[in-house]
């Protein structure tokens, strides 16, 4: 299983990692690294993310690192993260527009 990121979810994985660093350049290193962790596993485990509580009936799951959660959706053997939001934003529903 690989996982790969939409250019939506990387665009959007980038601008945390910048806003971030803005305040905090130590802290935006160990974000970037605990998110490539918790990434890394769903290619063992791509399941073990849970649906999106606001989008429950729809194929995407997601994974927090706080305080962001990434949105993805499993096709084929490949997870792609389409979405990377704060959680204090609402989430729009996620775009299907997978590999």
């Amino acid at each position: 299983m690989k996982v790969l990121f939409t250019p939506t979810g990387r665009r959007q994985f980038l601008d945390a990692i910048a806003f971030i660093c803005r305040d905090n350049p130590a802290a935006a290193v160990s974000f970037r690294k605990k998110a490539e962790r918790s990434l890394s596993r769903l290619k063992k485990f791509p399941e073990s993310g849970r649906h999106i509580p606001e989008f429950s009936d729809l194929p995407f799951r997601e994974v927090i690192v706080r305080p962001y959660r990434f949105f993805y959706k499993i096709k084929e053997k490949t997870v792609w993260v389409v979405a990377v939001w704060h959680s204090a934003q609402l989430p729009a529903e996620p775009e299907n527009h997978v590999g």
